[in-house]
């Protein structure tokens, strides 16, 4: 499967005081590239919530090249690295003219969301996995 691309632009919510971006802001670009991408498949997390499914963060690795700064255009990708029965593995890039300024891997887990208990990945997204 192809890195899916989100286009981000830097506001001055998103940064200190020296127009610099906030480190967590960069894995909150991260989390709406993948929302975006489960949206292109058809899946919003508000229908997942209603089927009982909660997605979370399991594990994140994240390592920071350069930053980025108020106005600057961003590109965030999100490409599946691996995946199985209910987890996930991303890796994701925020580029800003085609340069890296960080990368990270995320681990995503399918979780009840009654027992917090490991789930299968609902039928939608198993298929769009399998293609």
């Amino acid at each position: 499967m192809s890195a899916f691309q989100h286009p981000v632009t830097v506001y001055i919510e998103d940064t200190d005081a020296g127009g610099i971006v906030y480190y967590v802001n960069y894995l909150k670009f991260m989390e709406r590239a993948r929302s975006e991408w489960l949206k292109q498949l058809g899946i919003t997390q508000s229908a997942l919530l209603d089927e009982g499914i909660q997605l979370v963060v399991h594990r994140l690795e994240c390592r920071y090249a350069k930053p980025a700064r108020l106005d600057d255009e961003l590109s965030v990708s999100a490409q599946i690295e691996d995946h199985s029965a209910c987890r996930l593995t991303f890796l994701q890039v925020v580029r800003h003219q085609g340069e890296p300024l960080c990368h990270a891997t995320v681990d995503i887990a399918c979780l009840d969301a009654a027992s917090l208990k490991p789930r299968r990945w609902p039928s939608a997204l198993r298929e769009a996995l399998s293609a």
